[in-house]
Protein backbone atom coordinates (compact mmCIF):
# COMPACT_ATOMS: atom_id res chain seq x y z
CA UNK A 1 0.00 0.00 0.00
CA UNK A 2 1.69 3.35 -1.20
CA UNK A 3 1.81 6.15 1.48
CA UNK A 4 -0.59 8.48 1.01
CA UNK A 5 0.80 12.48 -0.15
CA UNK A 6 1.17 14.47 3.27
CA UNK A 7 -0.44 18.33 3.00
CA UNK A 8 0.00 20.46 5.50
CA UNK A 9 -3.80 21.89 7.01
CA UNK A 10 -4.66 25.36 6.03
CA UNK A 11 -7.44 26.99 7.98
CA UNK A 12 -9.11 29.78 6.35
CA UNK A 13 -12.50 31.66 5.92
CA UNK A 14 -14.78 29.88 3.24
CA UNK A 15 -16.50 32.11 0.88
CA UNK A 16 -19.18 30.23 -0.87
CA UNK A 17 -20.80 33.30 -2.62
CA UNK A 18 -24.28 33.04 -3.37
CA UNK A 19 -25.81 29.30 -5.06
CA UNK A 20 -28.60 28.90 -8.06
CA UNK A 21 -30.59 25.73 -8.47
CA UNK A 22 -27.22 24.30 -9.97
CA UNK A 23 -25.30 24.68 -6.55
CA UNK A 24 -21.64 24.89 -7.26
CA UNK A 25 -19.15 24.00 -10.37
CA UNK A 26 -17.40 20.79 -9.52
CA UNK A 27 -15.25 18.56 -12.08
CA UNK A 28 -15.35 15.02 -10.10
CA UNK A 29 -16.11 12.99 -12.22
CA UNK A 30 -13.59 11.20 -14.38
CA UNK A 31 -12.73 11.06 -17.99
CA UNK A 32 -10.42 8.18 -18.71
CA UNK A 33 -11.24 8.04 -22.53
CA UNK A 34 -12.00 10.06 -25.91
CA UNK A 35 -13.54 7.81 -28.55
CA UNK A 36 -12.73 4.49 -26.90
CA UNK A 37 -9.10 5.84 -26.89
CA UNK A 38 -7.38 5.88 -22.96
CA UNK A 39 -6.16 9.63 -22.22
CA UNK A 40 -2.79 8.10 -20.46
CA UNK A 41 -2.81 6.03 -23.73
CA UNK A 42 -3.20 9.26 -25.81
CA UNK A 43 -0.23 11.15 -23.91
CA UNK A 44 1.94 8.47 -23.36
CA UNK A 45 1.61 7.98 -27.63
CA UNK A 46 2.12 11.94 -28.41
CA UNK A 47 2.82 13.55 -25.34
CA UNK A 48 1.50 16.11 -22.95
CA UNK A 49 -0.13 18.80 -23.80
CA UNK A 50 -1.80 17.30 -26.70
CA UNK A 51 -4.95 18.29 -28.82
CA UNK A 52 -7.59 15.82 -29.57
CA UNK A 53 -10.03 15.90 -32.29
CA UNK A 54 -13.04 13.91 -33.10
CA UNK A 55 -13.76 12.97 -36.54
CA UNK A 56 -17.13 11.32 -35.44
CA UNK A 57 -18.33 14.50 -33.39
CA UNK A 58 -17.22 16.56 -36.32
CA UNK A 59 -19.69 14.66 -38.68
CA UNK A 60 -21.93 14.39 -36.14
CA UNK A 61 -22.57 17.76 -35.51
CA UNK A 62 -22.76 18.71 -39.23
CA UNK A 63 -25.45 16.36 -39.87
CA UNK A 64 -27.19 17.50 -37.53
CA UNK A 65 -26.76 21.30 -38.09
CA UNK A 66 -27.75 20.52 -41.83
CA UNK A 67 -30.88 18.28 -40.80
CA UNK A 68 -32.05 21.35 -39.05
CA UNK A 69 -32.17 23.81 -41.84
CA UNK A 70 -33.11 21.69 -44.64
CA UNK A 71 -35.73 19.94 -43.22
CA UNK A 72 -37.57 23.41 -42.79
CA UNK A 73 -36.31 25.16 -46.06
CA UNK A 74 -35.82 24.07 -49.84
CA UNK A 75 -32.34 25.42 -50.69
CA UNK A 76 -29.75 25.48 -47.80
CA UNK A 77 -25.71 25.25 -47.91
CA UNK A 78 -23.35 25.31 -45.46
CA UNK A 79 -19.59 27.07 -45.47
CA UNK A 80 -16.53 25.78 -43.46
CA UNK A 81 -15.30 28.89 -41.78
CA UNK A 82 -11.56 28.13 -42.14
CA UNK A 83 -10.94 30.81 -39.29
CA UNK A 84 -12.06 28.54 -37.10
CA UNK A 85 -10.04 25.82 -37.66
CA UNK A 86 -8.11 25.81 -40.63
CA UNK A 87 -6.35 22.30 -40.36
CA UNK A 88 -6.48 20.47 -43.83
CA UNK A 89 -7.89 16.93 -42.14
CA UNK A 90 -10.79 18.87 -40.44
CA UNK A 91 -11.27 20.95 -43.07
CA UNK A 92 -11.37 18.00 -45.65
CA UNK A 93 -13.89 16.40 -43.13
CA UNK A 94 -16.27 18.95 -43.71
CA UNK A 95 -15.76 18.94 -47.16
CA UNK A 96 -16.27 15.52 -47.65
CA UNK A 97 -19.56 15.95 -45.70
CA UNK A 98 -20.81 18.43 -48.32
CA UNK A 99 -19.40 21.50 -46.73
CA UNK A 100 -17.85 25.05 -48.79
CA UNK A 101 -15.25 26.50 -47.69
CA UNK A 102 -15.86 30.25 -46.51
CA UNK A 103 -12.36 31.91 -46.10
CA UNK A 104 -10.91 35.75 -44.97
CA UNK A 105 -7.27 35.69 -46.13
CA UNK A 106 -5.86 34.93 -49.42
CA UNK A 107 -4.27 32.33 -46.93
CA UNK A 108 -7.17 30.48 -46.05
CA UNK A 109 -7.92 30.59 -49.76
CA UNK A 110 -5.13 29.49 -51.21
CA UNK A 111 -5.93 26.44 -48.39
CA UNK A 112 -9.41 25.85 -49.82
CA UNK A 113 -8.02 25.18 -52.90
CA UNK A 114 -5.64 22.54 -51.84
CA UNK A 115 -7.97 20.99 -50.12
CA UNK A 116 -9.84 20.34 -53.57
CA UNK A 117 -13.06 22.70 -52.67
CA UNK A 118 -13.81 24.12 -56.19
CA UNK A 119 -13.25 28.20 -57.40
CA UNK A 120 -17.29 28.27 -57.51
CA UNK A 121 -17.31 26.91 -53.88
CA UNK A 122 -15.32 29.39 -52.28
CA UNK A 123 -16.86 32.28 -50.46
CA UNK A 124 -14.11 34.69 -49.80
CA UNK A 125 -15.43 37.46 -46.60
CA UNK A 126 -13.01 39.81 -45.18
CA UNK A 127 -11.79 43.63 -45.33
CA UNK A 128 -8.49 42.91 -46.63
CA UNK A 129 -8.28 41.31 -49.86
CA UNK A 130 -5.07 41.73 -52.12
CA UNK A 131 -5.67 42.37 -55.60
CA UNK A 132 -3.42 39.40 -56.54
CA UNK A 133 -5.83 37.50 -54.33
CA UNK A 134 -9.03 39.44 -55.88
CA UNK A 135 -7.60 38.07 -59.33
CA UNK A 136 -7.50 34.62 -57.92
CA UNK A 137 -10.64 34.76 -57.11
CA UNK A 138 -11.93 35.98 -60.41
CA UNK A 139 -10.59 33.50 -62.31
CA UNK A 140 -11.42 31.05 -60.67
CA UNK A 141 -15.21 32.47 -60.02
CA UNK A 142 -15.48 32.47 -56.42
CA UNK A 143 -17.95 34.41 -54.50
CA UNK A 144 -16.63 37.86 -53.13
CA UNK A 145 -18.11 39.48 -50.70
CA UNK A 146 -17.19 42.95 -50.98
CA UNK A 147 -17.10 44.99 -47.73
CA UNK A 148 -16.10 48.45 -48.55
CA UNK A 149 -16.09 51.08 -51.45
CA UNK A 150 -12.16 50.58 -51.85
CA UNK A 151 -12.63 46.89 -52.49
CA UNK A 152 -15.54 47.30 -55.04
CA UNK A 153 -13.86 49.94 -57.08
CA UNK A 154 -10.41 48.01 -57.32
CA UNK A 155 -12.51 44.95 -57.86
CA UNK A 156 -14.30 46.78 -60.65
CA UNK A 157 -10.96 47.63 -62.11
CA UNK A 158 -9.33 44.33 -61.68
CA UNK A 159 -12.63 42.72 -63.96
CA UNK A 160 -11.96 45.54 -66.64
CA UNK A 161 -8.72 44.44 -66.81
CA UNK A 162 -9.51 40.53 -67.15
CA UNK A 163 -12.51 41.38 -69.21
CA UNK A 164 -14.28 38.99 -66.95
CA UNK A 165 -17.36 39.31 -64.87
CA UNK A 166 -16.90 38.69 -60.95
CA UNK A 167 -19.89 37.25 -58.66
CA UNK A 168 -19.79 39.31 -56.04
CA UNK A 169 -22.25 40.36 -52.78
CA UNK A 170 -22.11 42.91 -50.36
CA UNK A 171 -21.72 42.31 -46.50
CA UNK A 172 -24.39 44.15 -44.68
CA UNK A 173 -24.35 45.66 -40.90
CA UNK A 174 -27.83 46.59 -39.63
CA UNK A 175 -29.59 47.55 -35.91
CA UNK A 176 -30.91 43.12 -34.77
CA UNK A 177 -31.36 44.94 -31.07
CA UNK A 178 -27.92 43.39 -30.40
CA UNK A 179 -25.68 46.10 -28.81
CA UNK A 180 -23.04 47.11 -29.65
CA UNK A 181 -23.71 46.83 -32.96
CA UNK A 182 -21.04 45.00 -35.43
CA UNK A 183 -20.92 48.25 -38.01
CA UNK A 184 -16.92 47.90 -38.30
CA UNK A 185 -17.68 45.38 -41.63
CA UNK A 186 -19.76 45.81 -44.40
CA UNK A 187 -22.35 48.45 -45.38
CA UNK A 188 -24.85 49.74 -43.18
CA UNK A 189 -28.47 48.86 -44.05
CA UNK A 190 -30.20 51.84 -42.10
CA UNK A 191 -28.43 55.18 -43.16
CA UNK A 192 -28.55 53.91 -46.79
CA UNK A 193 -24.95 52.95 -47.54
CA UNK A 194 -25.85 49.09 -48.59
CA UNK A 195 -28.40 50.50 -50.91
CA UNK A 196 -25.94 52.86 -52.58
CA UNK A 197 -23.62 49.69 -52.84
CA UNK A 198 -25.91 47.86 -54.50
CA UNK A 199 -26.70 50.70 -56.94
CA UNK A 200 -23.04 50.69 -57.99
CA UNK A 201 -22.79 47.13 -58.59
CA UNK A 202 -26.20 47.15 -60.67
CA UNK A 203 -24.29 49.79 -63.01
CA UNK A 204 -20.98 47.94 -63.37
CA UNK A 205 -20.38 45.64 -66.28
CA UNK A 206 -17.97 43.77 -64.69
CA UNK A 207 -20.06 42.94 -61.53
CA UNK A 208 -22.82 40.49 -60.99
CA UNK A 209 -24.51 40.57 -58.13
CA UNK A 210 -25.35 37.22 -56.76
CA UNK A 211 -26.00 37.60 -52.70
CA UNK A 212 -26.67 39.71 -49.89
CA UNK A 213 -24.21 38.44 -46.38
CA UNK A 214 -24.99 39.53 -42.85
CA UNK A 215 -22.77 38.36 -40.10
CA UNK A 216 -24.31 40.16 -37.06
CA UNK A 217 -22.23 38.90 -34.16
CA UNK A 218 -20.33 36.15 -32.34
CA UNK A 219 -21.82 33.54 -29.66
CA UNK A 220 -25.56 34.69 -30.43
CA UNK A 221 -28.21 34.21 -28.15
CA UNK A 222 -30.75 35.44 -29.98
CA UNK A 223 -33.02 33.89 -32.65
CA UNK A 224 -35.03 37.03 -32.79
CA UNK A 225 -31.56 38.78 -33.66
CA UNK A 226 -31.46 36.63 -36.85
CA UNK A 227 -34.92 36.97 -37.89
CA UNK A 228 -34.43 40.39 -37.91
CA UNK A 229 -31.46 40.18 -39.97
CA UNK A 230 -33.08 37.75 -41.92
CA UNK A 231 -36.13 39.96 -42.94
CA UNK A 232 -33.65 42.99 -43.75
CA UNK A 233 -31.16 41.06 -46.32
CA UNK A 234 -34.37 39.53 -48.11
CA UNK A 235 -35.93 43.22 -48.25
CA UNK A 236 -32.93 44.26 -50.10
CA UNK A 237 -33.17 40.86 -51.98
CA UNK A 238 -36.63 42.01 -52.99
CA UNK A 239 -35.91 45.67 -54.07
CA UNK A 240 -32.88 44.71 -56.24
CA UNK A 241 -35.89 42.59 -58.37
CA UNK A 242 -37.72 45.23 -58.41
CA UNK A 243 -35.36 48.22 -59.60
CA UNK A 244 -32.92 46.44 -60.97
CA UNK A 245 -34.40 43.19 -62.26
CA UNK A 246 -31.73 40.95 -60.75
CA UNK A 247 -32.61 37.99 -58.95
CA UNK A 248 -30.56 37.63 -55.79
CA UNK A 249 -29.66 34.18 -55.89
CA UNK A 250 -28.36 33.62 -51.96
CA UNK A 251 -28.67 35.06 -48.93
CA UNK A 252 -25.69 34.49 -46.55
CA UNK A 253 -26.31 34.57 -42.65
CA UNK A 254 -23.01 34.29 -41.52
CA UNK A 255 -22.30 31.95 -38.27
CA UNK A 256 -22.48 33.42 -34.82
CA UNK A 257 -24.39 30.60 -33.22
CA UNK A 258 -23.42 29.83 -29.56
CA UNK A 259 -21.34 26.41 -28.55
CA UNK A 260 -22.01 25.28 -25.23
CA UNK A 261 -18.93 26.26 -23.19
CA UNK A 262 -19.90 28.48 -20.70
CA UNK A 263 -19.08 32.46 -20.86
CA UNK A 264 -16.84 33.85 -18.05
CA UNK A 265 -19.08 36.05 -15.62
CA UNK A 266 -21.98 33.80 -16.70
CA UNK A 267 -24.10 33.22 -13.66
CA UNK A 268 -26.02 30.07 -12.92
CA UNK A 269 -27.38 27.86 -15.61
CA UNK A 270 -28.04 29.75 -19.34
CA UNK A 271 -30.32 28.12 -21.47
CA UNK A 272 -28.81 28.56 -25.00
CA UNK A 273 -31.29 28.57 -28.25
CA UNK A 274 -30.90 25.38 -30.11
CA UNK A 275 -29.98 24.78 -33.43
CA UNK A 276 -33.80 24.20 -34.46
CA UNK A 277 -34.83 27.31 -32.48
CA UNK A 278 -32.41 29.35 -34.82
CA UNK A 279 -33.58 27.18 -38.29
CA UNK A 280 -36.94 28.06 -37.52
CA UNK A 281 -36.51 31.82 -36.92
CA UNK A 282 -34.36 32.31 -40.18
CA UNK A 283 -36.29 30.48 -42.62
CA UNK A 284 -39.69 31.30 -41.31
CA UNK A 285 -38.09 34.95 -41.73
CA UNK A 286 -37.15 34.24 -45.46
CA UNK A 287 -40.11 32.35 -46.23
CA UNK A 288 -42.40 35.04 -45.17
CA UNK A 289 -40.93 37.57 -46.90
CA UNK A 290 -42.77 37.59 -50.16
CA UNK A 291 -40.36 35.83 -52.49
CA UNK A 292 -41.82 34.13 -55.41
CA UNK A 293 -41.07 30.42 -55.46
CA UNK A 294 -39.17 30.49 -58.57
CA UNK A 295 -36.84 33.16 -56.94
CA UNK A 296 -36.57 31.66 -53.78
CA UNK A 297 -33.05 32.26 -52.96
CA UNK A 298 -30.26 29.58 -51.42
CA UNK A 299 -29.46 29.82 -47.43
CA UNK A 300 -25.94 30.20 -47.01
CA UNK A 301 -24.55 29.19 -43.28
CA UNK A 302 -20.88 29.76 -42.40
CA UNK A 303 -21.12 28.23 -38.50
CA UNK A 304 -18.06 27.29 -37.25
CA UNK A 305 -17.99 27.17 -33.46
CA UNK A 306 -21.24 24.96 -33.27
CA UNK A 307 -19.88 22.44 -35.46
CA UNK A 308 -16.17 21.98 -34.42
CA UNK A 309 -15.81 22.85 -30.54
CA UNK A 310 -17.44 19.94 -28.74
CA UNK A 311 -15.02 17.62 -31.58
CA UNK A 312 -12.17 18.96 -29.43
CA UNK A 313 -10.36 18.28 -26.04
CA UNK A 314 -6.83 19.17 -24.82
CA UNK A 315 -5.20 16.92 -23.03
CA UNK A 316 -2.72 17.92 -20.28
CA UNK A 317 -0.73 16.93 -16.45
CA UNK A 318 -0.31 18.94 -13.45
CA UNK A 319 3.35 19.92 -13.23
CA UNK A 320 3.05 21.14 -9.24
CA UNK A 321 0.42 22.32 -6.38
CA UNK A 322 0.66 25.24 -3.77
CA UNK A 323 -1.73 27.76 -1.68
CA UNK A 324 -1.58 31.36 -2.51
CA UNK A 325 -1.44 33.89 -0.17
CA UNK A 326 -4.83 34.63 0.66
CA UNK A 327 -5.07 30.71 1.26
CA UNK A 328 -6.66 29.03 -2.03
CA UNK A 329 -5.48 26.30 -3.46
CA UNK A 330 -3.65 26.78 -7.20
CA UNK A 331 -2.69 24.17 -9.63
CA UNK A 332 0.00 24.85 -12.27
CA UNK A 333 -0.88 22.74 -15.33
CA UNK A 334 1.94 22.03 -18.88
CA UNK A 335 -0.76 24.12 -20.89
CA UNK A 336 -1.57 27.93 -20.71
CA UNK A 337 -3.56 30.49 -22.34
CA UNK A 338 -0.67 30.36 -25.36
CA UNK A 339 -2.58 26.99 -26.83
CA UNK A 340 -6.02 27.37 -25.16
CA UNK A 341 -6.54 31.07 -26.02
CA UNK A 342 -10.22 30.45 -25.37
CA UNK A 343 -9.61 30.27 -21.94
CA UNK A 344 -10.18 34.53 -21.97
CA UNK A 345 -13.48 33.60 -23.29
CA UNK A 346 -15.06 30.74 -21.48
CA UNK A 347 -14.67 28.69 -18.23
CA UNK A 348 -13.86 25.57 -19.78
CA UNK A 349 -15.20 22.44 -18.17
CA UNK A 350 -11.76 20.70 -16.93
CA UNK A 351 -11.85 16.76 -15.40
CA UNK A 352 -9.20 14.64 -14.06
CA UNK A 353 -8.47 11.61 -16.32
CA UNK A 354 -7.66 9.33 -13.51
CA UNK A 355 -9.80 8.27 -10.38
CA UNK A 356 -9.83 10.77 -7.46
CA UNK A 357 -11.00 10.91 -3.86
CA UNK A 358 -14.66 12.81 -3.61
CA UNK A 359 -13.25 16.06 -1.43
CA UNK A 360 -12.62 18.96 -3.62
CA UNK A 361 -11.55 22.33 -3.68
CA UNK A 362 -11.77 25.77 -5.23
CA UNK A 363 -8.48 25.72 -7.32
CA UNK A 364 -6.63 28.51 -9.62
CA UNK A 365 -6.19 26.72 -12.24
CA UNK A 366 -2.77 28.23 -13.78
CA UNK A 367 -0.49 27.47 -16.92
CA UNK A 368 3.27 27.34 -16.72
CA UNK A 369 3.93 30.37 -18.70
CA UNK A 370 6.06 33.56 -17.34
CA UNK A 371 2.82 35.69 -17.15
CA UNK A 372 0.20 36.60 -14.74
CA UNK A 373 -2.05 36.48 -16.99
CA UNK A 374 -1.95 32.93 -17.76
CA UNK A 375 -5.07 31.38 -16.11
CA UNK A 376 -6.79 28.60 -17.18
CA UNK A 377 -9.82 28.87 -14.49
CA UNK A 378 -9.85 31.55 -12.00
CA UNK A 379 -12.61 29.08 -10.13
CA UNK A 380 -12.90 25.66 -10.50
CA UNK A 381 -14.07 22.93 -7.70
CA UNK A 382 -11.27 20.40 -8.07
CA UNK A 383 -10.23 17.59 -6.28
CA UNK A 384 -6.51 16.94 -5.25
CA UNK A 385 -4.17 15.86 -7.81
CA UNK A 386 -0.73 15.39 -7.94
CA UNK A 387 2.44 16.20 -10.23
CA UNK A 388 2.18 13.34 -12.95
CA UNK A 389 -1.88 13.44 -12.62
CA UNK A 390 -3.59 14.40 -16.45
CA UNK A 391 -6.54 16.46 -16.97
CA UNK A 392 -9.08 16.49 -19.64
CA UNK A 393 -10.23 20.24 -21.12
CA UNK A 394 -13.80 20.37 -22.72
CA UNK A 395 -14.73 21.61 -26.10
CA UNK A 396 -11.60 23.48 -27.37
CA UNK A 397 -11.88 22.70 -31.36
CA UNK A 398 -12.80 26.15 -32.05
CA UNK A 399 -10.09 28.87 -32.71
CA UNK A 400 -7.67 27.35 -30.38
CA UNK A 401 -5.30 25.99 -33.14
CA UNK A 402 -5.97 29.35 -35.58
CA UNK A 403 -5.42 31.93 -32.99
CA UNK A 404 -3.01 30.15 -30.65
CA UNK A 405 0.55 31.35 -29.75
CA UNK A 406 4.17 30.68 -30.08
CA UNK A 407 5.29 31.79 -26.96
CA UNK A 408 8.09 30.44 -24.42
CA UNK A 409 6.99 26.98 -25.25
CA UNK A 410 6.42 25.06 -28.59
CA UNK A 411 2.88 24.33 -30.06
CA UNK A 412 1.57 21.01 -29.52
CA UNK A 413 0.51 17.74 -31.56
CA UNK A 414 -3.13 17.81 -32.79
CA UNK A 415 -4.36 13.91 -33.24
CA UNK A 416 -7.63 12.53 -34.59
CA UNK A 417 -9.58 10.07 -33.91
CA UNK A 418 -11.41 8.68 -37.02
CA UNK A 419 -14.85 7.52 -36.72
CA UNK A 420 -13.00 3.48 -36.35
CA UNK A 421 -10.92 4.99 -33.12
CA UNK A 422 -7.93 4.96 -35.00
CA UNK A 423 -5.56 7.70 -34.05
CA UNK A 424 -3.85 9.73 -36.92
CA UNK A 425 -1.43 13.13 -36.05
CA UNK A 426 -2.88 15.49 -37.78
CA UNK A 427 -0.29 18.07 -37.07
CA UNK A 428 3.11 17.40 -35.66
CA UNK A 429 4.68 18.82 -32.49
CA UNK A 430 6.82 21.56 -32.73
CA UNK A 431 10.31 21.39 -32.38
CA UNK A 432 13.10 23.70 -32.53
CA UNK A 433 14.20 23.17 -36.19
CA UNK A 434 10.51 24.25 -37.10
CA UNK A 435 10.62 26.92 -34.86
CA UNK A 436 13.90 28.25 -36.52
CA UNK A 437 13.76 27.69 -40.00
CA UNK A 438 13.03 31.17 -41.56
CA UNK A 439 15.49 32.79 -39.09
CA UNK A 440 18.60 34.38 -40.60
CA UNK A 441 22.14 34.99 -39.03
CA UNK A 442 23.88 38.26 -40.21
CA UNK A 443 27.30 37.35 -41.02
CA UNK A 444 29.16 39.28 -38.27
CA UNK A 445 27.16 37.14 -35.81
CA UNK A 446 28.06 34.06 -37.28
CA UNK A 447 29.71 31.84 -34.50
CA UNK A 448 33.17 31.83 -34.47
CA UNK A 449 34.71 28.34 -34.21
Amino acid sequence: MSKLKYERPFIKKMSVGMLDKTGTQSELTPVTTIDGIAVKELIRKYGSPVFVMSEQQIRHNYQFAVRAFATRYPKVQYAWSYKTHYNNAICRIFHQEGSWAEVVSGFEYQKALNNGVPGSQIIFNGPDKQESELILAVNHESLIHIDHLEELYLLSSICNTLKKKARVAIRVNMDTGIYPMWDRFGFNYENGQAWTALQKIAASEFLSLTGLHAHIGTYMMSTNAYAIAATKLSTLALQCKKEFNITVKYIDLGGGFPGTNILRGTYGAVQLPTVDEFAEAITHAILQAGFPPADLPMLVLESGRLLVDDAGYLLGTVLANKKLSDGRKATIMDFGVNIMFTSFWYDHKISPAQEVTSFQEDTVLYGPLCMNIDVIREHVSLPLMNRGDHVVVHKVGAYNMTQWMQFIAMRPAIVLIDTNSNTHVIRQKEDLAYMEQLEQIPEHLTLKN
